[in-house]
């Protein structure tokens, strides 16, 4: 079953005090990666958890791998039950990135078999701007067993992408994805054949997804292709992906290393330019 991957600030104002729902704040700067922990301990959802991208979704960096690779599914589910977070509690992400950073925490559940996991719509800010409370509470939950069950179609490695043939899709600025800027990584360019949709462009002006509708329209050029979705680390590529589950197109697939792992190998090849 296909299900919207996004709630309101309206929904969950209204569920914030069901026993079975777990909030959880991913807030994070790349440039400043401690200013999303910061801003936790100034205020946050009354009741949220703080989840760090690089100190609890994701694996310390190697040679190969990418900026932010995904730790093992054994150590990440022994984290999440650690935060009293298990397979039958519903969880609700956000942050303050255009939901880039909660997507990922989005799809790492989803990965290891929970599929009760949503994105507030419009993050944190749409949560202030509607009036909703904040404190500054830690929360205390009683840790529980998070019992992981990976479904490992939903990720590739370098050697699948190498090999594929089919719809690539690049989830960076175009810029980027075109090499004329890499203000990250030590290569500029894309995977050849990849095409471009920047993962920004799922949001309206409002800083808020675009309705289902509307992304199943934006989206159906990847409907029956079972898409593979990268960006420069595997962070802001999920974006693109819970997108594509909110357009019907679930079964789209992740390179969790992304450029920064493609870029690692010296003899794979490197593209500039539009190709779509």
């Amino acid at each position: 079953m296909n299900r919207n991957p996004l709630v309101t600030p309206e929904w969950l104002y209204e569920h914030l005090q069901d026993p079975g729902l777990v909030v959880v704040d991913c807030r994070f700067d790349l440039a400043r990666p401690e200013a999303g922990a910061e801003a936790y301990r100034k205020g946050h959802i009354p009741g949220a958890l703080y989840l760090d991208l690089e100190k609890d979704l994701s694996a310390p960096v190697e040679t190969h791998g990418g900026r932010h690779p995904l730790p093992e599914g054994e150590r990440f589910a022994e984290r999440l039950g650690e935060v009293g977070i298990d397979r039958h509690r519903m969880v609700v992400a956000y942050d303050d990135q255009g939901g880039a950073m909660a997507a990922r925490l989005w799809w790492m559940l989803r990965f290891l078999g929970h599929e009760e996991v949503f994105v507030l719509n419009g993050g944190y800010r749409a949560w202030t701007e509607s009036g909703y409370p904040v404190n500054d509470e830690v929360p205390r939950r009683e840790p529980t067993r998070f019992v992981p069950d990976p479904q490992e179609e939903l990720r590739v490695g370098m050697e699948e992408v190498k090999a594929w043939t089919g719809l690539l899709i690049d989830s960076r600025e175009p810029a980027r994805y075109e090499g004329r800027t890499e203000p990250i990584d030590v290569k500029a360019g894309h995977i050849p054949g990849a095409v471009n949709r920047f993962w920004k462009e799922n949001l309206g002006k409002d800083g808020r997804w675009k309705t289902p509708a509307e992304l199943k329209k934006e989206w159906a050029f990847a409907q029956g292709k079972q898409p593979i979705v990268y960006c420069g680390s595997g962070v802001t590529a999920c974006a693109n992906l819970l997108a594509l589950h909110a357009a019907g197109i679930p079964d789209a697939r992740l390179y969790a290393g992304s450029w920064s792992d493609w870029i690692s190998y010296e003899q794979n090849p490197v593209a500039t330019g539009k190709e779509n």
